[in-house]
C-alpha cells in the first residue's frame, strides 16, 4: 500500500530515504483528520516518529509549499531521554529538509546558551526532553503562545523516570486549542489520566500485537554457569560476527567493567550510561552507526527510543528485570522489516524466573547451551569462504602483485597467510562447557561423583548420582566456615562455591553440612584449577580450604526411614543425614533433621 497522500516536499523526502510504503502505525496515524488529538501504542520500532512528523507538517503547512518566517515554534516533541530528543530532531530534519522547517533541540548535557541563541533566533519545531524545556519555559527563553502541536513521545517512560510534575508544567504552559499527540508502548492508568486531562477527544490508535512476540526478532536463551556470563558474552559476539551488536547490563559499574573486558580481548565497543556526558554518549553512538564499533555495552538508557541501524543482535548479559525491560530492549533490533537477535544469557540459578519472564511476554524462546570456541572457528572458516574479498575482481595492480607473490611463494603459503590475516583480526573464543543441551536432562555422569545430581538447567535436585566409594576416589575435599548454624543450605552454597572456584554445579560432588562447617568434594579434573582460584578469594569472612575426607560413616549414612516402613533403601546423598541407627552420633557429626521414633519432628531454621 503507498503512502497516502500527504505533502509533496514531505513525499519528496520520503522517496529519497526508500520509504515505499507506510508501517500500520503511520497509516492509521495519517488516516485521521489533521485537527484530532490522537492517543496511539505501538510497537517498539514501528515508524512512530515519521508518523507524527507527517501529522505535524501536514497539519502545519496546509496547502503553503513552504513554512513561514521562523518565530516561536508551532510544534513541540517532548522525549524521555537526550539520545532519543536528538534521534526525533534528525529524523524531522531529513523529512522537513524541503519545507524550509527549522528544528531546534533543548536537551540536558548540552549547551544552554546555545539553545536560548537558537529559540531567540526563531524555530518552527522544538525538540527536547522534560527537565530542559522546563527549565527554558521557567526563565522565559521558550515562549508556547504561538503552539499548535504537542506531541509527547514515549509517555510511560517518561512517567517511570519521574517526569510527571515537568511534563503537567509543559502543558499547562501550551494554548489549550493546541492539538496533542500521545504515544506510548502501553496505555497505563497513569496514561490513560494523562490523556484524560490533556486531550480533547482522543482517537485511540492501538497496533500492538498482544498475542505475539515482535515477529522480526527471534529470541533465544542459553545457559550458563554464574561465573561464566562474561566469556558467554564473547563468544556470542563472535558466534554472530553482527555489525552492531547492543549488551545490556544493569548498573553502570557492571557497564564499565564488561566494556573493559571486551576492549582488553580486542573487540571494537564503547559504552553508554547515565554517567557520562551528553559529548561521550553522542560519541558513543555514532561510532556504531558508524561502523567503527561493534559493540556497544550499556544500561537501560538505551532501551527506548534509539534507532540504530545494522543492529542485529542484543545480549541481556544481565537479565532485565521486567516484562517491559525484555521488550524494549529487544526492540532495538529487528526494526523497519529487518531482522534481529535477542539472546538473554541465563545463569542456571535464574532458569525459572527467565521462564516466567519470557512467558509474561508471550515470547518462545530457544534454549540452549553457549557457542562453544569449536562452533565459533567452524563458522570462521565458513564466513572467511564466503568473504566477497574472494570474488571481487582484481584490478590490473593487484593481479601484477599477486603474480609477483605467486612467483616467489607456493599457492599453500599464500593461502595460509591470508587465513592468518583473517584470524589476527577476531578476538580468540572462551572455553565453556555445556554438558546439558536439553532443558530436564540430568547431567551424563561418567565419573564417580557423590552427592544429589543437580541439573544446571534445573533448580532442584534430579535424582541421585553414583555414589563416591568409601574413601573419596576421584575427588578431593575441601571445607569453608558456614555450617547449620548460620542456615546453610545448598541452594545458596552451591552458587558461593561456583562463584569462589570459578567451576560449574558439574564440579562438585558431595555435599555435608556439620554445626560450624560445611565439606564439599570437587572432582579429580577440576581439583587443581579450583584449588588455585580459591588462594586469597573469600567472600566477606567465607574463605574455602583444603580439608580432610569426613568419615565413612558420615558421608555414606542416609536419613531414618519413617515409623513402620522398615530399612532404608539406600541413602539420599545430599540429605542431611540423620541419627545413627546404633546409637548416638558422634561428636561434630551431623545432626538429625527429625527426633527418633514418636517425637515431636523438629522444625528447621527458617
Amino acid at each position: 500500500m503507498p503512502f497516502p497522500a500527504t505533502h509533496p516536499a514531505l513525499e519528496r523526502a520520503l522517496e529519497q530515504h526508500g520509504y515505499l510504503e507506510p508501517t500500520p502505525v503511520q497509516a492509521a496515524v495519517l488516516g485521521e483528520p489533521d485537527t484530532r488529538d490522537l492517543l496511539v501504542s505501538a510497537q517498539t520500532g514501528s515508524g512512530k516518529t515519521v508518523a507524527f512528523g507527517l501529522a505535524l507538517a501536514r497539519g502545519l503547512l496546509g496547502e503553503a509549499a513552504h513554512f513561514g518566517r521562523a518565530e516561536a515554534p508551532l510544534a513541540l516533541v517532548v522525549a524521555p531521554t537526550r539520545e532519543l530528543a536528538l534521534q526525533v530532531a534528525r529524523e524531522l530534519e531529513w523529512l522537513f529538509a524541503h519545507t524550509g522547517a527549522r528544528v531546534a533541540t533543548c536537551v540536558g548535557g548540552m549547551d544552554p546558551r546555545a539553545e536560548r541563541r537558537a529559540l531567540q533566533a526563531g524555530t518552527h519545531v522544538v525538540v527536547g526532553t522534560p527537565g530542559r524545556l522546563r527549565d527554558h519555559i521557567e526563565r522565559g527563553a521558550l515562549d508556547l503562545s504561538a503552539l499548535k502541536v504537542v506531541v509527547l513521545d514515549e509517555a510511560d517512560e517518561m512517567l517511570d523516570l519521574g517526569f510527571r510534575e515537568d511534563l503537567e508544567e509543559i502543558l499547562d504552559s501550551t494554548p489549550t486549542e493546541r492539538r496533542t499527540l500521545l504515544f506510548s508502548a502501553t496505555i497505563a492508568k497513569e496514561i490513560a489520566t494523562l490523556a484524560r486531562r490533556y486531550q480533547r477527544d482522543a482517537v485511540r490508535i492501538d497496533t500492538l500485537r498482544r498475542d505475539e512476540a515482535h515477529g522480526d526478532i527471534e529470541y533465544r536463551a542459553i545457559r550458563v554457569a554464574p561465573n561464566e556470563i562474561e566469556h558467554a558474552v564473547v563468544n556470542l559476539l563472535r558466534y554472530f560476527e553482527s555489525p552492531g551488536a547492543l549488551v545490556f547490563c544493569n548498573t553502570r559499574e557492571r557497564v564499565r567493567h564488561l566494556h573493559s573486558a571486551l576492549r582488553e580481548r580486542g573487540f571494537s565497543a564503547v559504552a553508554l550510561s547515565g554517567e557520562m556526558t551528553q559529548k561521550e554518549r553522542s560519541d558513543a553512538l555514532q561510532a556504531l552507526r558508524d561502523g567503527h564499533a561493534r559493540a556497544c555495552v550499556a544500561t537501560d538508557v538505551a532501551a527506548r527510543g534509539l534507532d540504530l541501524p545494522d543492529l542485529g543482535l542484543v545480549i541481556h548479559a544481565d537479565l532485565p528485570v521486567n516484562k517491559a525491560g525484555l521488550l524494549h530492549r529487544s526492540g532495538r533490533t529487528g526494526r523497519a522489516g529487518k531482522k534481529g537477535t535477542s539472546v538473554l544469557v541465563v545463569p542456571y540459578n535464574k532458569r525459572r524466573f527467565t521462564e516466567r519472564l519470557l512467558d509474561s511476554a508471550s515470547i518462545d524462546a530457544g534454549w540452549s547451551g553457549p557457542p562453544l570456541a569449536d562452533e565459533i572457528r567452524a563458522k570462521d572458516q565458513q564466513r572467511l569462504l564466503d568473504d566477497p574479498i574472494l570474488t571481487q575482481p582484481a584490478s590490473e595492480e593487484d593481479l601484477t602483485l599477486a603474480r609477483r607473490i605467486l612467483a616467489d611463494s607456493s599457492p599453500e603459503v599464500v593461502a595460509t597467510a591470508l587465513i592468518r590475516l583473517h584470524r589476527q583480526r577476531l578476538p580468540e573464543p572462551e572455553d565453556l562447557f555445556d554438558d546439558v543441551r536439553d532443558s530436564g536432562q540430568i547431567i551424563p555422569s561418567g565419573r564417580p561423583r557423590g552427592g544429589t545430581a543437580y541439573d544446571p538447567m534445573q533448580e532442584g535436585p534430579t535424582g541421585p548420582r553414583p555414589s563416591h566409594s568409601p574413601g573419596g576416589v576421584g575427588a578431593e575435599w575441601f571445607r569453608m566456615p558456614i555450617g547449620r548454624q548460620n542456615n546453610a543450605d545448598p541452594k545458596w552454597l552451591i552458587p558461593l562455591i561456583c562463584r569462589l572456584g570459578h567451576v560449574t554445579k558439574k564440579d562438585i560432588g558431595q555435599i555435608r553440612i556439620f554445626d560450624r562447617e560445611a565439606k564439599f568434594e570437587i572432582i579429580a579434573e577440576t581439583e587443581a584449577r579450583f584449588r588455585q582460584a580459591v588462594k586469597g578469594a573469600a567472600e566477606g569472612d567465607i574463605r574455602i580450604e583444603p580439608a580432610a575426607a569426613p568419615p565413612a560413616a558420615d558421608r555414606l549414612r542416609g536419613p531414618r526411614p519413617p515409623p513402620h516402613q522398615g530399612a532404608s533403601q539406600g541413602p539420599h546423598p545430599m540429605a542431611r543425614p540423620g541419627p545413627r541407627p546404633g546409637g548416638p552420633r558422634p561428636p561434630g557429626g551431623p545432626k538429625p533433621y527429625a527426633k527418633p521414633h514418636g517425637g515431636k519432628p523438629k522444625r528447621r531454621p527458617n
